[in-house]
């Protein structure tokens, strides 16, 4: 008869190591509470002993799953990518799992399924979550830190953005006093993006500044997608309506703004100066490169990670982290080659 299979335990670990079964317990849930030396002795004991925690009965035992989830609703393009590096490499500095939960208006999770079962915090990006949903979790005690949105009305809870609107005002200020562009577009994000309204009230803050009348006619949705801007700006060269500039609302909408430009032989910046917002990594390699403004998508995710953790640490955070802006001035807008930021 074959004898049972020794199953290493915890208690097998700390007696190799020379301590405490709750010394091995605060190793496994958060090493940083220990010196060097010990965290170093009880690691060498796992190791000889090639012993693996057990993750369900850990998880039972800390009520953590030591998983942070991320939800929005798509996670392609050059925008996502570099906030989802951001959270990336805190969560992997800080020893947590990330989850991505994709969220569409056709399929919708359940705010239940990202609760404390699976997740022990949630970053919530724009309009992934109705505020229903948002005030069900927070009002389960699930940490919660919004992206480029604010909490529903009597909730706190701590957001992460941008400065968008003061950033949009010098933009356009700039196309007005350098280049003298007057009768300037500006394409909206999707409806009820808190983004967009802000960078409006920069465009009409400008336009107001100099005395120019805002024309509802140069105001339409580029969506924040280079296939509705670019059928956008096209219906407009169609309609033969007068303009010298575009504020594309975003660097995606901006792409498509320059092909329907150029398809109709429009030259850029020529005839027409073309800004974006965001600055992704391609803005330097777009014909002509694109005049925008820098955002560090990269921090925000850095710091919604940072947030999170900390609320998962019950330590204290802040209610809002705006973080600065500065615009990035290219060939679109009719300066010279050499990129100049200005802060």
């Amino acid at each position: 008869m074959k004898s049972k299979k020794y199953s290493t335990t915890i208690r097998d670990v700390a007696d190799l190591a020379g301590v405490s079964v709750a010394t091995i317990s605060r190793y496994l849930n958060n090493k940083s509470l220990l010196t060097e030396e010990t965290a170093k002795k009880v690691q060498t004991a796992m190791a000889e002993l090639n012993y693996t925690p057990n993750p369900i009965a850990r998880n039972l035992s800390t009520n953590r799953t030591n998983a942070i989830g991320v939800v929005m609703n798509e996670i392609g393009g050059d925008f996502f990518t570099p906030l989802l590096e951001g959270i990336i490499e805190t969560t992997e500095k800080n020893d947590f799992n990330l989850l991505i939960f994709t969220s569409t208006g056709r399929n919708r999770y359940n705010p239940a399924m990202l609760g404390s079962m699976y997740t022990d915090g949630l970053i919530v990006f724009i309009d992934s979550l109705g505020d229903e949903d948002i005030a069900y979790l927070h009002n389960s005690d699930h940490p919660i830190v919004l992206v480029h949105k604010s909490p529903p009305t009597g909730l706190q809870i701590p957001v992460v953005t941008i400065e968008n609107k003061r950033a949009s005002t010098r933009l356009v200020n700039h196309l007005i006093e350098k280049h003298n562009r007057r009768n300037i577009v500006f394409l909206r994000g999707p409806e009820g993006n808190e983004d967009s309204f802000w960078r409006e009230l920069g465009y009409r803050e400008a336009l107001s500044t100099h005395s120019i009348p805002f024309d509802p006619r140069l105001v339409l949705v580029g969506g924040f997608d280079r296939f509705k801007a670019k059928e956008v700006i096209e219906k407009l060269v169609q309609e033969k309506t007068q303009f010298d500039a575009v504020f594309a609302g975003d660097d995606e909408a901006a792409i498509g703004v320059l092909q329907a430009l150029k398809e109709n032989g429009i030259s850029v910046p020529g005839k027409v100066a073309v800004v974006g917002f965001d600055d992704q990594r391609l803005c330097p390699f777009l014909n002509p490169p694109l005049s925008t403004i820098h955002a560090p998508t990269d921090l925000v995710g850095v710091n919604a990670a940072e947030q999170l953790i900390k609320m998962i640490r019950n330590e204290p955070v802040e209610d809002i982290i705006l973080l600065p802006t500065k615009l990035v001035i290219r060939e679109s807008c009719g300066c010279n080659s050499v990129p100049e930021n200005i802060e």
